[in-house]
């Protein structure tokens, strides 16, 4: 473990210059914050019990931007649970009907809730590619960060998503997220090397399981939303911190998702990646103008963000091999 610094160099003076955007390629949105978990890590704070979601006015919204714009090329839905939220299929069939690639953010779980038992045959004929958490390969540890019983779903959900081809025919592509279980002291550790935990991870469920996925994704825990305040509970938060940017990595920059991303909430407005989203930091115009899908169309453009907004979570991202929802940056 590094040493742990005393105090914590604000971001934006660690960077030095400020962090600018490329071209948008990716646009990600959050549809709401109801979901059937209730996960110990989950930044959004979703839950069975959180009825926010997109309304009908901003899903036309985005079907306009996604219509509009051919430089989006991948549309990430993510949630919540997204399929539970409204706007999810019509979302889904626009961007398929542009060509566009579409994500969907699954906890796989949702396949066995009422109403939703169709969802791996929809995946698989859309050929959305599916990233879905599984913290860890053994249930002891994925059942203590997301429930009882979440392990022994999710290992049937892959295996059903298996039968319809997922994992094996190139066009049905099933990623796995992996992050490690919140520290309740200050013994903390990075992600382990992304490679070779894939291995450990193909090689566990396919002897168990037989079960096989495409790529391994290892994520940092960003102190944010139910992290945040379960290190704040154990008194640690700012020792977290300090840990992340102890091992700050200036490699990450060039490569942390908000560089060609947009975040959108399911009330329309505009962020630079989910982390700004949940932490209420909106996306501006060179102005100061707040930045929304209305007036992102009414601009005409989605290039309209010059400087990305940052705060010390970022450090979170750029810890490390650095961290995205794609998994480690370098």
């Amino acid at each position: 473990m590094s040493t742990i610094k005393t105090s914590i160099t604000p971001f934006a003076k660690k960077i030095e210059s400020s962090l600018t955007k490329d071209k948008i390629t990716v646009l990600q949105i959050n549809l709401g914050k109801k979901c059937n978990l209730a996960c110990t890590h989950c930044h959004v704070e979703a839950s069975p019990k959180r009825t926010e979601e997109l309304s009908l006015e901003i899903c036309e919204q985005l079907i306009k931007l996604i219509n509009r714009f051919p430089q989006i090329e991948t549309v990430d839905l993510t949630g919540g649970a997204p399929e539970m939220n409204y706007g999810f299929r019509p979302l889904v069939e626009a961007a398929r009907a542009k060509g566009k690639v579409v994500i969907v953010r699954s906890n796989l779980t949702i396949f066995f809730e009422p109403g939703y038992e169709d969802l791996p045959e929809y995946f698989a004929n859309n050929q959305l590619r599916i990233t879905a958490s599984l913290p860890c390969y053994l249930e002891s540890n994925v059942d203590k960060q997301r429930g009882a019983g979440v392990y022994n779903d999710s290992i049937r959900a892959i295996q059903k998503l298996n039968q319809l081809g997922y994992g094996k025919d190139p066009n049905l592509i099933i990623d796995l997220v992996y992050n490690p279980p919140l520290p309740s002291n200050t013994n903390f550790s990075l992600t382990p090397e992304q490679q070779n935990l894939e291995q450990d991870y193909k090689k566990y469920l396919a002897e168990h399981f037989k079960i096989k996925f495409n790529s391994l994704f290892t994520i940092t825990n960003i102190p944010i939303g139910r992290t945040k305040q379960f290190l704040q509970r154990r008194e640690i938060h700012n020792d977290y911190l300090q840990f992340l940017e102890s091992n700050y990595n200036a490699a990450t920059l060039s490569h942390v998702m908000c560089r060609n991303e947009l975040s959108i909430d399911y009330l329309g407005n505009v962020y630079d990646c989910d982390f700004n989203q949940m932490e209420n930091v909106k996306a501006t115009t060179p102005d100061r103008e707040q930045l929304t899908v209305a007036k992102l169309l009414e601009l005409d453009n989605l290039d309209v963000i010059k400087e990305i907004r940052t705060a010390n979570y970022c450090y979170g991202c750029t810890a490390g091999t650095g961290s995205s929802c794609g998994g480690s940056l370098v």
